[in-house]
């Protein structure tokens, strides 16, 4: 066999074992279930989700939960947690910190939709830029969960995956846990979610002549 012989043979068994790496019996059980919840999710005309959101450092000996809650219709959303409130009308974004009486108003160029937690995308991060496998199941609520890890496929993500527990029988997310790659981890845990409720689109918009005194900083 020539040298040239050699390479084609050692090429094509890489392409196989990649292949077949590629339809492991994990990796098509996590796209069997991710398939199910992408087609599941498109399908609401809204949802609205009660959650909490918590910052965990066992290094540092650090954890933070706070209660909030999301309204999604299409790529707008209204999100409330930790005494802001923002809103996204597809457009804008309005981050309204009720404390203060102040808003920070910022245009679609500033918005990560790469960003894991982005509150537009947060039930359909796997469907860009990771891989994924079934990493297992477990018990949540009283109710079975499939696991599903997603890997990065960029390197100089600030986390090393992402972690969805998803509710077998109705294809809704129960928890979600970013895993930081200094040690800190983000958790949201779902405790409540409805969907198709009726929304309308002013539900998405900040109006600031309804805050008296408020000040406006306009980052666009």
């Amino acid at each position: 066999m020539t040298h040239t012989h050699h390479i084609i043979a050692l090429t094509i068994l890489l392409s196989l074992s990649a292949s077949l790496h590629a339809q492991s019996p994990d990796v098509l059980r996590g796209k069997e279930i991710l398939d199910q919840v992408s087609r599941k999710t498109k399908a609401y005309t809204s949802i609205k989700a009660d959650f909490s959101f918590t910052l965990d450092n066992k290094q540092a000996q650090i954890t933070d939960t706070h209660k909030g809650s999301i309204l999604i219709k299409g790529d707008k959303y209204k999100a409330e947690i930790m005494g802001a409130e923002t809103y996204f009308d597809g457009q804008n974004t309005y981050m309204y910190m009720t404390d203060i009486n102040e808003v920070n108003i910022s245009g679609p160029e500033m918005l990560d939709e790469e960003d894991s937690l982005n509150p537009a995308t947060i039930f359909s991060i796997f469907e860009h830029g990771h891989r994924y496998l079934h990493a297992g199941e477990s018990t949540i609520n009283g109710k079975t969960v499939d696991i599903i890890d997603l890997f990065p496929e960029e390197r100089n993500k600030p986390y090393s995956r992402i972690k969805l527990y998803i509710y077998r029988h109705n294809q809704q997310f129960a928890k979600i846990e970013q895993i930081g790659k200094d040690g800190t981890n983000y958790i949201i845990d779902i405790h409540k979610m409805e969907t198709n409720l009726p929304v309308n689109d002013s539900d998405f918009t900040f109006d600031p002549a309804q805050h008296p005194g408020i000040e406006i900083i306009d980052l666009r």
